[in-house]
């Protein structure tokens, strides 16, 4: 079993021994990895989900978190989705790197209820894995160079803890120099 120094205090368990604890498209995903057991989950208050809150209520780093955002935008009357992941300390650059990526004119972060119905999970607790195939998923490279993260696992209620070398193995996944910017 892994250990997690980035869980605070926390008690980590294998994600898919827990799947009450995770959205059904994370844990079909999950399930599908070369290494699922590379995955932990931690149960959390709900309440507590933003990260800003999470990070101070259960002692672990910000600079260990990361942030799934769904993004939409235009391109001949067709809407294309994709997802970006980024350190909490980061932003995503959603008007350059994303809208470039995505080919669209303009690309802003999606409707909540469009994101939570499109991904089968809850707005808060959205993560990489287990979003549409078909969806372009950026990753920031400090992201995929990171030895452990914490993000959503598409419910509220928990938190993955998982390697970024994991994220970047994703199917799907394209890992990008500069994707996020720092917050000023």
């Amino acid at each position: 079993m892994t250990t997690w120094t980035i869980a605070g205090t926390l008690t980590v368990e294998p994600a898919l021994s827990r799947a009450d604890l995770l959205a059904e498209p994370v844990a079909k995903a999950l399930a599908a990895l070369p290494d699922p057991d590379a995955v932990g989950v931690a149960e959390i208050d709900p309440e507590l989900a933003d990260t800003a809150e999470f990070c101070a209520a259960y002692s672990s780093p910000l600079s260990a978190s990361a942030n799934c955002v769904v993004v939409a935008g235009k391109r001949a009357g067709e809407v294309r989705f994709g997802a970006a992941l980024v350190l909490a300390t980061t932003r995503a650059d959603v008007n350059g790197v994303i809208k470039k990526r995505l080919d669209v004119r303009k690309a802003s972060f999606a409707p909540m209820a469009e994101a939570v119905e499109l991904t089968g999970m809850a707005y808060g607790g959205i993560t990489p894995v287990g979003l549409p195939a078909h969806w372009p998923l950026l990753i920031d490279k400090a992201v995929a160079d990171a030895p452990e993260l914490v993000i959503g696992s598409g419910l509220r209620g928990s938190k993955l803890f998982i390697p970024g070398s994991v994220l970047a193995s994703m199917p799907g996944a394209e890992v990008i120099e500069g994707l996020a910017k720092a917050v000023e």
